[in-house]
């Protein structure tokens, strides 16, 4: 139903039925979500042989749950919990080191790449920004020979360098740095140089502090995407002492046997890294996301 404000202006109200369908729709997608997860947590709670037999269920079945297989995670079960544990908490410290490098270096470098694509003007501008989109449009599955070839080449084999250099210049991380600093007014590099900063100090001191939404906001998807990498990681790594998490993981199912209470317990323990990320950048998170797209 409409109605009119103060201004005279005609307002639109929110329809009930409306409300009732939104509200439904986005509650049957909130399920959707957390029905994984859930049952993910309740598996880990069970013997890994109840997952064989029933797989991922909704059952609170309180007389089969157990601590076991997190006293197995840390060791303090028997039997040879100790090396297992010892090998998950190694992977385990592997994925941190990788992802904080990666994110740190990825947000910096592809920050300073669009803050020139953004703020100055030159020839081949144009060019060199459509060359980055144009990135975003090959697969990951055709790069890789190419990409192993090269780090092969280099030298950086069974490195973390090998694994992070190959995705600092992240395009789409390019590309939401841009649209953000877009949205910014260019009359602040002018007071700036007036005030006889350098252009670096522009850069850092001054834009960089305003852009912490778009960092905030593309932190949590860098480090998400950096956590959950299995493919390149597996492909660069092969001694099992720089396994990450994941790859490390994969490595409990094998034809001869699936250690599935280590690995429930293992992935369920996993999540809690992305978790504490998104609850520190989540209030920036929607300003970043939002950036840029209204102007005027």
């Amino acid at each position: 139903m409409a109605s009119k404000n103060s201004s005279g202006k005609a307002q639109v109200g929110n329809h009930p039925i409306a409300t009732f369908l939104s509200t439904a729709f986005f509650l049957i997608i909130c399920v959707l979500i957390a029905f994984p997860l859930l049952a993910g947590l309740l598996a880990s709670f069970r013997p890994g042989r109840e997952l064989v037999q029933n797989g991922l269920a909704i059952n609170f079945d309180f007389s089969t749950m157990t601590l076991d297989n997190y006293k197995y995670l840390f060791g303090i079960a028997g039997g040879n919990s100790s090396v297992d544990s010892a090998k998950y908490f190694m992977w385990y410290k592997n994925s941190l080191i990788l992802t904080i490098l990666t994110v740190v270096l990825t947000l910096l470098v592809c920050y300073f790449i669009a803050y020139g694509l953004t703020m100055y003007k030159f020839k081949l501008r144009g060019i060199l920004f459509f060359l980055v989109i144009a990135t975003m449009c090959v697969p990951f599955e055709i790069l890789m020979l190419p990409l192993y070839q090269e780090v092969t080449a280099l030298g950086i084999i069974n490195t973390r360098a090998g694994v992070i250099l190959p995705g600092l210049c992240a395009a789409s991380t390019i590309f939401f740095f841009r649209q953000y600093m877009q949205s910014l007014p260019k009359e602040l590099l002018d007071a700036a140089r007036i005030d006889g900063c350098t252009e670096y100090g522009i850069s850092v001191r001054i834009m960089m502090p305003i852009t912490k939404p778009a960092f905030a906001s593309m932190a949590i998807l860098c480090a998400m995407g950096s956590w959950n990498n299995m493919l390149w990681p597996m492909l660069v790594f092969r001694d099992t002492n720089k396994f990450t998490l994941q790859i490390g993981l994969n490595t409990l199912l094998t034809p001869y046997g699936n250690n599935y209470d280590l690995l429930i317990a293992g992935s369920m323990f996993g999540i809690i890294p992305i978790l504490l990320i998104y609850l520190i950048f989540q209030k920036y998170l929607i300003d970043g996301m939002t950036a840029g797209a209204v102007k005027g």
